[in-house]
């Protein structure tokens, strides 16, 4: 017999959840698919007039989503196979192809239609997932969430601050409890950031875990398909799920590198920090936060090293992997910034312009520096296990406030070095703005990132009350 608790349920309550929590209730029968979908669908219809962290779906794939919900619903009552996320709404952030739905990457005139899933999508479905629809970013390269075409992604903490980005509304979503997890992806930090400015859990897995087809590059090396959640075990349910070889992809491959078994043993960690914060431009109230965590995590994270990069400038290699962004765009997107009809902002035409004037050499000796950051990488892991940094320099800012430049110092490395990183949160600031703590391990650590990160988040208990911002 249905437990009773399903009508008891509130909407609220749902919208706080956890994967791993509301996975618990629907395979114990006290909730429905359906429920649940509605629950999203009317957290939407409430809430993202004021965050702008969603698209509107057309009118056609609007009436699917509750068919997704009650297609699971009938599978749990039939009896039949049960997918690992049967009946979990989902968000895909739109620069990710959804059969049905436009794929408008932030830029303004992209609408028509996707005619297949991106491959990550196509896992999600197969898996049971309802794909609730698209979550909006940037315009172009950026980490703010500010777009002039389809608007401003609202921090769900304090309106008109950003949400970060370049996932902004996937982050932005998350936490107001609009899906229960969001697909996104992270170029230069693109997870990670919002993940921080919006006090959420993410993660981008090593390249090649999970297969990129069907994403729109920012720029093909350093793109990895991510994930942002409300708790940290819930990245582990999405990483085993989404993980898998696909031959279309030309850079996934069977088992790229082996995850290595979640088996470090706390406290005898090799942990490298970096020896200032304040030379990376680091707000005070992020560097009292990060102090306090080790503080806090000292017998997980007791054997520190102080780590140098005094022969890799992390914020000289960041504004050449821009570079590699802004020429790789000139090539994906070319109708798209040919079409007279809808022009991109004056900002992202400067910075495609500066793209334009540069020669094939500078573009071989930019692609230069992404061979140098995985040789660092591999020096640096020999000699400390996981590298950990807050994930950001600062907390969100209001949209009005100069863009920092160096919003991406700290999780840059990770894409530049083909590295897997978790951001998860560590408290909140005086300003009562929340900030991240990001592990970066080598390639193929990615269970041992999520292994740390639980004791880390257990131990912190810094995990926000969601849905934020109400």
């Amino acid at each position: 017999m249905r437990d009773t608790i399903a009508n008891l349920r509130g909407e609220r309550e749902l919208r706080a959840a956890s994967l791993c929590q509301i996975l618990h209730w629907l395979a114990a029968d006290r909730i429905m698919a359906e429920q649940l979908a509605r629950s999203s669908l009317a957290a939407i219809a409430r809430i993202n007039p004021d965050v702008n962290a969603c698209f509107d779906p057309p009118a056609e794939y609007a009436a699917s989503i509750l068919a997704q919900a009650q297609a699971s619903d009938r599978r749990r009552r039939d009896g039949t196979r049960i997918g690992r996320l049967d009946g979990v709404p989902v968000t895909i952030k739109d620069n990710i192809d959804v059969a049905g739905l436009p794929t408008t990457c932030g830029l303004p005139g992209r609408d028509a239609l996707a005619t297949r899933d991106a491959h990550v999508v196509e896992r999600l479905r197969g898996a049971g997932a309802v794909i609730l629809g698209k979550t909006k970013l940037d315009e172009g390269p950026g980490a703010t969430g500010k777009n002039p075409h389809h608007g401003d992604v609202q921090n769900p903490w304090r309106r008109g601050f950003v949400a970060g980005g370049s996932s902004a509304g996937a982050a932005a979503a998350v936490a107001a409890g609009l899906c229960t997890v969001a697909i996104g992806s992270d170029t230069l930090g693109s997870i990670r950031i919002p993940a921080s400015y919006c006090g959420v859990y993410a993660l981008k897995p090593t390249p090649g875990e999970l297969s990129t087809r069907g994403l729109w590059p920012a720029a093909r090396r350093l793109d990895s398909v991510g994930m942002i959640a409300r708790g940290v075990d819930d990245l582990s349910v999405l990483l085993h799920v989404l993980a898998d070889y696909d031959a279309e992809d030309m850079r996934s491959r069977r088992r790229r590198v082996d995850l290595a078994l979640p088996d470090w043993e706390p406290g005898k960690l090799r942990v490298g920090v970096l020896p200032d914060l304040a030379a990376f431009g680091t707000e005070a109230g992020v560097a009292t936060l990060f102090s306090r965590a080790l503080e806090t995590l000292r017998h997980v994270l007791a054997d520190c090293h102080i780590v140098d990069f005094a022969d890799f400038s992390i914020p000289q290699a960041r504004r050449t992997a821009l570079f590699l962004i802004e020429a790789e765009m000139l090539a994906t997107y070319t109708d798209a910034l040919a079409d007279p009809a809808h022009p991109v902002s004056p900002p992202l035409g400067r910075m495609l312009d500066y793209a334009r004037g540069k020669s094939a050499a500078d573009y071989a000796a930019a692609d230069r520096v992404l061979d140098a950051a995985v040789l660092k990488a591999r020096r640096l892991f020999a000699q400390v296990d996981v590298l950990v940094t807050p994930t950001t320099p600062q907390t969100a800012f209001a949209h009005t406030a100069p863009v920092p430049m160096n919003q991406a110092d700290f999780t840059c490395f990770a894409n530049l070095a083909g590295c897997p990183a978790l951001s998860l949160p560590m408290g909140v600031t005086g300003e009562g703005l929340p900030a991240g703590l990001q592990f970066v391990g080598p390639p193929g650590s990615d269970l041992r990132l999520l292994k740390l990160a639980e004791v880390c988040a257990a131990a912190l208990d810094m995990t926000p009350v969601y849905p934020v911002g109400e």
